[in-house]
Protein backbone atom coordinates (compact mmCIF):
# COMPACT_ATOMS: atom_id res chain seq x y z
CA UNK A 1 0.00 0.00 0.00
CA UNK A 2 2.05 3.57 -1.17
CA UNK A 3 1.84 6.38 1.40
CA UNK A 4 1.23 9.69 -0.04
CA UNK A 5 4.60 12.41 -0.06
CA UNK A 6 3.61 15.16 1.99
CA UNK A 7 3.58 17.24 -1.23
CA UNK A 8 1.19 15.12 -2.74
CA UNK A 9 -1.00 14.82 0.38
CA UNK A 10 -0.62 19.02 0.38
CA UNK A 11 -1.64 18.78 -2.95
CA UNK A 12 -4.93 16.77 -2.60
CA UNK A 13 -5.83 19.53 0.39
CA UNK A 14 -5.57 22.16 -1.87
CA UNK A 15 -7.55 20.85 -4.83
CA UNK A 16 -10.20 20.03 -2.38
CA UNK A 17 -9.98 23.46 -0.71
CA UNK A 18 -10.43 24.82 -4.51
CA UNK A 19 -12.94 22.57 -5.37
CA UNK A 20 -15.14 23.63 -2.51
CA UNK A 21 -14.30 27.51 -3.16
CA UNK A 22 -15.67 26.66 -6.74
CA UNK A 23 -19.24 25.20 -5.80
CA UNK A 24 -19.84 27.70 -2.96
CA UNK A 25 -18.67 30.70 -5.65
CA UNK A 26 -20.75 28.61 -8.37
CA UNK A 27 -23.76 27.70 -6.18
CA UNK A 28 -24.03 32.17 -5.18
CA UNK A 29 -23.59 33.07 -8.66
CA UNK A 30 -26.09 30.71 -10.20
CA UNK A 31 -28.64 31.89 -7.29
CA UNK A 32 -28.31 35.60 -8.20
CA UNK A 33 -28.77 35.21 -11.70
CA UNK A 34 -31.62 32.80 -11.82
CA UNK A 35 -33.54 34.99 -8.79
CA UNK A 36 -32.85 38.08 -10.89
CA UNK A 37 -30.90 39.59 -8.47
CA UNK A 38 -27.82 39.99 -11.27
CA UNK A 39 -30.66 40.58 -14.09
CA UNK A 40 -29.90 40.03 -17.72
CA UNK A 41 -26.93 42.80 -19.67
CA UNK A 42 -25.04 42.62 -16.03
CA UNK A 43 -21.10 42.75 -16.01
CA UNK A 44 -19.07 40.80 -14.12
CA UNK A 45 -15.42 40.68 -14.10
CA UNK A 46 -13.07 38.38 -12.78
CA UNK A 47 -11.04 40.87 -10.74
CA UNK A 48 -14.09 41.96 -8.65
CA UNK A 49 -15.12 38.02 -8.75
CA UNK A 50 -11.88 37.10 -7.41
CA UNK A 51 -11.80 39.62 -4.74
CA UNK A 52 -15.46 38.89 -3.85
CA UNK A 53 -14.56 35.39 -3.40
CA UNK A 54 -11.36 35.02 -2.20
CA UNK A 55 -10.71 32.71 -4.64
CA UNK A 56 -7.97 32.20 -7.53
CA UNK A 57 -8.34 33.17 -11.08
CA UNK A 58 -7.86 29.69 -12.14
CA UNK A 59 -11.11 28.82 -9.63
CA UNK A 60 -12.77 31.78 -10.68
CA UNK A 61 -12.33 31.25 -14.49
CA UNK A 62 -13.47 27.39 -14.36
CA UNK A 63 -16.85 28.95 -12.26
CA UNK A 64 -17.53 31.06 -15.34
CA UNK A 65 -16.78 28.40 -17.49
CA UNK A 66 -19.76 26.41 -16.08
CA UNK A 67 -21.96 29.28 -15.90
CA UNK A 68 -21.28 29.76 -19.86
CA UNK A 69 -21.67 26.37 -20.71
CA UNK A 70 -25.43 26.57 -19.06
CA UNK A 71 -26.07 29.79 -21.43
CA UNK A 72 -26.31 31.71 -18.12
CA UNK A 73 -23.16 33.96 -19.26
CA UNK A 74 -21.39 35.04 -22.41
CA UNK A 75 -17.81 36.65 -22.93
CA UNK A 76 -16.66 38.77 -24.69
CA UNK A 77 -13.21 40.12 -25.70
CA UNK A 78 -13.23 43.76 -23.95
CA UNK A 79 -16.96 43.50 -23.06
CA UNK A 80 -16.29 41.21 -19.93
CA UNK A 81 -18.57 38.66 -18.62
CA UNK A 82 -22.45 39.30 -19.23
CA UNK A 83 -25.63 37.33 -17.61
CA UNK A 84 -27.82 35.98 -20.26
CA UNK A 85 -31.51 36.85 -21.06
CA UNK A 86 -33.46 34.25 -19.49
CA UNK A 87 -34.72 32.98 -22.86
CA UNK A 88 -31.09 31.90 -23.48
CA UNK A 89 -31.12 29.72 -20.09
CA UNK A 90 -30.25 25.58 -20.34
CA UNK A 91 -33.52 25.39 -18.42
CA UNK A 92 -32.84 21.68 -18.05
CA UNK A 93 -29.72 21.88 -16.03
CA UNK A 94 -30.19 20.29 -12.65
CA UNK A 95 -28.33 22.89 -11.68
CA UNK A 96 -30.28 25.60 -13.00
CA UNK A 97 -33.42 24.09 -11.57
CA UNK A 98 -32.24 23.63 -7.62
CA UNK A 99 -30.71 27.43 -7.99
CA UNK A 100 -34.35 28.64 -9.61
CA UNK A 101 -36.50 26.39 -6.88
CA UNK A 102 -34.32 28.36 -4.19
CA UNK A 103 -34.80 31.84 -5.38
CA UNK A 104 -37.93 33.86 -4.18
CA UNK A 105 -39.24 32.65 -7.95
CA UNK A 106 -39.57 29.46 -6.34
CA UNK A 107 -43.24 28.91 -6.91
CA UNK A 108 -43.45 29.58 -10.65
CA UNK A 109 -40.68 27.37 -11.29
CA UNK A 110 -42.44 24.65 -9.64
CA UNK A 111 -45.70 25.36 -11.36
CA UNK A 112 -44.01 25.36 -14.51
CA UNK A 113 -41.89 21.88 -13.77
CA UNK A 114 -44.99 20.11 -12.70
CA UNK A 115 -46.85 21.01 -16.12
CA UNK A 116 -43.91 19.24 -17.65
CA UNK A 117 -44.11 16.34 -15.36
CA UNK A 118 -47.85 16.31 -16.83
CA UNK A 119 -46.94 16.23 -19.71
CA UNK A 120 -43.96 13.78 -19.39
CA UNK A 121 -44.50 11.18 -16.47
CA UNK A 122 -47.81 9.81 -17.67
CA UNK A 123 -46.48 8.97 -20.89
CA UNK A 124 -43.28 7.64 -19.65
CA UNK A 125 -45.50 5.05 -17.57
CA UNK A 126 -47.79 4.01 -19.93
CA UNK A 127 -44.13 3.75 -22.21
CA UNK A 128 -42.49 1.70 -19.16
CA UNK A 129 -45.80 -0.59 -19.17
CA UNK A 130 -45.14 -1.89 -22.76
CA UNK A 131 -41.39 -2.11 -22.49
CA UNK A 132 -40.27 -2.58 -19.10
CA UNK A 133 -38.46 -5.63 -18.62
CA UNK A 134 -39.12 -8.49 -15.60
CA UNK A 135 -36.45 -7.56 -13.60
CA UNK A 136 -37.72 -3.26 -13.78
CA UNK A 137 -41.39 -4.21 -13.18
CA UNK A 138 -40.32 -6.24 -10.20
CA UNK A 139 -37.93 -3.54 -8.37
CA UNK A 140 -41.12 -0.82 -9.30
CA UNK A 141 -43.29 -2.84 -7.35
CA UNK A 142 -40.87 -3.12 -4.67
CA UNK A 143 -40.25 0.78 -4.61
CA UNK A 144 -43.25 1.22 -3.86
CA UNK A 145 -43.71 -0.87 -0.95
CA UNK A 146 -41.09 0.85 0.21
CA UNK A 147 -43.13 4.19 -0.58
CA UNK A 148 -45.19 2.86 1.65
CA UNK A 149 -43.09 1.96 4.45
CA UNK A 150 -41.14 4.59 4.49
CA UNK A 151 -44.24 7.29 4.56
CA UNK A 152 -46.10 5.33 7.26
CA UNK A 153 -42.98 5.42 9.27
CA UNK A 154 -42.32 9.11 8.53
CA UNK A 155 -38.64 8.56 7.52
CA UNK A 156 -38.70 11.42 5.01
CA UNK A 157 -35.10 11.26 3.86
CA UNK A 158 -35.38 7.80 2.98
CA UNK A 159 -38.34 8.19 1.17
CA UNK A 160 -37.07 10.68 -0.51
CA UNK A 161 -34.35 7.99 -2.15
CA UNK A 162 -36.71 5.67 -2.77
CA UNK A 163 -39.12 8.77 -4.45
CA UNK A 164 -36.19 9.72 -6.68
CA UNK A 165 -35.72 5.53 -7.64
CA UNK A 166 -39.25 5.22 -8.49
CA UNK A 167 -39.35 8.47 -10.83
CA UNK A 168 -36.10 7.30 -12.48
CA UNK A 169 -36.64 3.81 -13.08
CA UNK A 170 -40.02 4.71 -15.21
CA UNK A 171 -38.40 7.39 -16.98
CA UNK A 172 -35.42 4.88 -17.84
CA UNK A 173 -37.66 1.72 -18.46
CA UNK A 174 -40.39 3.55 -20.80
CA UNK A 175 -37.94 3.29 -24.30
CA UNK A 176 -37.25 7.22 -24.56
CA UNK A 177 -33.88 8.22 -24.31
CA UNK A 178 -35.39 11.90 -24.11
CA UNK A 179 -37.66 11.06 -21.17
CA UNK A 180 -34.47 9.22 -19.87
CA UNK A 181 -32.65 12.38 -20.04
CA UNK A 182 -34.85 14.01 -17.49
CA UNK A 183 -34.21 12.17 -14.73
CA UNK A 184 -31.85 14.01 -13.07
CA UNK A 185 -34.09 17.55 -13.63
CA UNK A 186 -37.10 14.95 -11.68
CA UNK A 187 -34.79 14.21 -9.17
CA UNK A 188 -33.94 17.88 -7.98
CA UNK A 189 -37.73 18.89 -7.96
CA UNK A 190 -38.22 15.84 -5.57
CA UNK A 191 -35.31 16.80 -3.61
CA UNK A 192 -36.33 20.32 -3.28
CA UNK A 193 -40.17 19.81 -1.90
CA UNK A 194 -38.14 18.27 0.52
CA UNK A 195 -35.37 20.36 1.69
CA UNK A 196 -37.88 23.75 1.62
CA UNK A 197 -40.36 21.47 4.24
CA UNK A 198 -42.47 21.17 1.57
CA UNK A 199 -43.42 17.58 2.12
CA UNK A 200 -45.47 16.29 5.26
CA UNK A 201 -44.16 14.31 7.50
CA UNK A 202 -46.34 11.65 6.53
CA UNK A 203 -47.31 11.30 2.38
CA UNK A 204 -50.84 11.45 2.06
CA UNK A 205 -52.53 7.86 1.92
CA UNK A 206 -53.51 8.77 -1.59
CA UNK A 207 -49.99 9.37 -2.89
CA UNK A 208 -48.84 6.02 -1.81
CA UNK A 209 -51.68 4.40 -3.69
CA UNK A 210 -51.32 6.15 -7.05
CA UNK A 211 -47.21 4.98 -6.78
CA UNK A 212 -48.26 1.80 -6.00
CA UNK A 213 -51.01 1.71 -8.28
CA UNK A 214 -48.52 2.76 -11.15
CA UNK A 215 -46.36 -0.54 -10.65
CA UNK A 216 -49.17 -2.48 -10.50
CA UNK A 217 -49.97 -0.84 -13.89
CA UNK A 218 -46.67 -1.41 -15.39
CA UNK A 219 -46.56 -5.03 -14.09
CA UNK A 220 -49.71 -5.94 -15.55
CA UNK A 221 -48.77 -4.00 -18.75
CA UNK A 222 -51.50 -2.11 -18.76
CA UNK A 223 -50.62 0.93 -20.24
CA UNK A 224 -53.83 3.08 -20.09
CA UNK A 225 -54.16 2.35 -16.47
CA UNK A 226 -50.39 3.17 -15.71
CA UNK A 227 -50.82 6.52 -17.67
CA UNK A 228 -53.90 7.36 -15.20
CA UNK A 229 -52.13 6.79 -12.26
CA UNK A 230 -49.21 8.31 -12.67
CA UNK A 231 -51.19 11.22 -13.81
CA UNK A 232 -53.07 10.90 -10.29
CA UNK A 233 -49.66 11.15 -8.77
CA UNK A 234 -48.19 14.56 -10.35
CA UNK A 235 -52.10 16.08 -9.37
CA UNK A 236 -51.81 14.99 -5.96
CA UNK A 237 -48.53 16.79 -5.79
CA UNK A 238 -50.47 19.93 -7.86
CA UNK A 239 -53.13 19.98 -5.38
CA UNK A 240 -51.06 19.37 -1.81
CA UNK A 241 -48.34 22.65 -2.49
CA UNK A 242 -51.87 24.69 -3.65
CA UNK A 243 -50.32 24.60 -7.95
CA UNK A 244 -53.80 22.66 -9.23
Amino acid sequence: MSTATPQEASARQEAKAEGGLHQRMLDALGERIASGLLPPHSRLTLDDLQQEFGVSRTVARDTMRVLESMNLVYSRRRVGIVVQEPERWNVFDPKLVRWRLASGRRDEQYASLLELRVAVEPIAAAGAAHRATPAQKAELAGLAAELRRLGEAGDLEAFLAADIAFHRLVLHSCGNEMFAALDNMVAEVLTSRTRQGLMPFHPRPEALDAHEAVASAVAGGNAAAAEESMHSVISEVRGAMGLG
